[in-house]
């Protein structure tokens, strides 16, 4: 059961990466939005490619923190798993 929630939020974590890496830079999205059309100075701000950029960067964050979260469920290892002479040899 762990491990399903465990691989869920892998998958919830590369999904939203990938959202920010990409909605930022697609127009129809990203200019064309409620907010941006309701409120003017929003519209300003959020076309800088500076803030675009700063919103890939937190989706090449998510990205990197579900693969690294994948890794880690792949290379975990369970005491109960090791070999006999692996437990005598830790601490």
């Amino acid at each position: 059961m762990i491990l399903i929630r465990r691989f869920l939020y892998v998958i919830f974590f590369v999904q939203v990466g990938l959202l920010l890496i990409v909605m930022p830079w697609w127009p129809a999205f990203w200019e064309q939005n409620y907010f941006a059309l309701a409120w003017p100075p929003l519209r300003s701000f959020l076309s800088n490619n500076y803030i675009r950029g700063a919103v890939s960067g937190l989706g090449f964050v998510n990205l990197f923190a579900g693969f690294a979260d994948l890794a880690t469920m792949f290379t975990a290892r369970d005491s109960a798993e090791m070999p006999f002479h692996d437990q005598l040899r830790r601490p």
